[in-house]
């Protein structure tokens, strides 16, 4: 098991920025993938973003594409979430979320370990 530590989060108003952090630690990551998730008051938790702990290009769901970056600090097992051009609509509490393998996967279901969420307010 891999545990998963969120920080960074606040409010901002729209068209401002924030970055997320996940610290993880625990067992290796060198097989895993790490992604980000959210869940706005009322709705079901989506995927954002992931990345290969590995390496390779990160995806994306299409809302976030050109606004979002995740990235990864493997000599501080990190995984950040830069977020630009914040519109109201991303409200949500943001997860961080692993998985074991090499196919970065948008579905809940697909990862194992799950930090406890930073909470990010966008005011119009």
């Amino acid at each position: 098991q891999v545990q998963l530590v969120e920080s960074g989060g606040g409010l901002v108003q729209a068209g401002g920025s924030l970055r997320l952090s996940c610290a993880a630690s625990g067992r290796t990551l060198s097989t895993s993938v790490l992604c980000w998730f959210r869940q706005a008051p009322g709705k079901e938790r989506e995927f954002v973003g992931g990345i290969r702990w590995s390496g390779g290009n990160p995806y994306y769901v299409d809302s976030v594409k050109g606004r979002f970056t995740v990235s990864r600090d493997n000599a501080k097992n990190t995984v950040y979430l830069q977020m630009n051009s914040l519109k109201p609509e991303d409200t949500a509490v943001y997860y961080c979320a692993r998985s074991v393998g090499w196919i970065i996967r948008t579905t809940v279901a697909s990862y194992e370990d799950w930090g406890q969420g930073t909470q990010v307010t966008v005011s119009s």
